[in-house]
This record gives structure tokens, sequence and C-alpha cells, in this order.
């Protein structure tokens, strides 16, 4: 069975911090990219970050440059993605993702997925 268990959310001040953490199993883990969505309320889901499978690159919204990183550890199986400078506009519920990535390209759109976790809720307090 895949899970995907995203953790970290909370309820933070604007222009501080959160690290959500996305632990996998029941795949393998190094062969698919990870990433995060996310969704506030009445507002459409939306790509935040991704990392590939393989070389482990990157790709960000650029809502989001500049204040937040992805990475993996996949001895772990788990992705984390470290979020600074946070702001109002980031409240939403974080859904961590997985996709076979056999060409180390990264995720694709959200109709593309191949699985999705249960989302964390963050809060940012202005």
């Amino acid at each position: 069975e895949v899970q995907l268990q995203a953790s970290g959310g909370g309820l933070v001040q604007a222009g501080g911090s959160l690290r959500l953490s996305c632990v996998a199993s029941g795949f393998t883990f190094d062969k698919y990219a990870i990433g995060w969505f996310r969704q506030a309320p009445g507002k459409e889901r939306e790509g935040v970050s991704c990392i590939s499978s393989g070389v482990g690159t990157t790709d960000y919204a650029d809502f989001v440059k500049g204040r937040f990183s992805i990475s993996r550890d996949n001895a772990k199986n788990t992705v984390y993605l470290e979020m600074n400078s946070l702001k109002s506009a980031d409240t939403a519920v974080y859904y961590c993702v997985a996709d076979y990535d056999p060409f180390q390209k990264g995720c694709p759109p959200d109709y593309g997925i191949d699985y999705w976790g249960k989302g964390t809720q963050v809060t940012v307090s202005s």
C-alpha cells in the first residue's frame, strides 16, 4: 500500500518558518519525483515545489522562489520542504505527492500525479 505521510504543518506568524516532512512507503522511493501542492480555501490547487528522481533536480513555483527549499533523503524515504519568510498567502493545506520519474524530469501537472498523500495544514497569521 502506497503511503505519503506529511507532517510539520501548524500555526506560525508571518515571517516565520516551518519545515514540512513527507515520509513515503509502498513504492521504490528513489525512482519517483516527490513534490508539494497546496490548496487554500476557495482557491484552486497549485504546485509549490518538486524534486526529481536521480540527480534531484528541484523546481519551485515563482511565488515561493527564494523562500522555500526542497530536499530529499532517499535512505529515509523522506522529502523535506523548508519554508521561510512565510506570508499569510502561504496559508493552505499542503499535499505531498509522488510520481514515477524514470527519466528524472520531475513532477507533472496535478492531473498526472500518481500518488497523493493527505495534507497538512499550514496557517500563517499576519
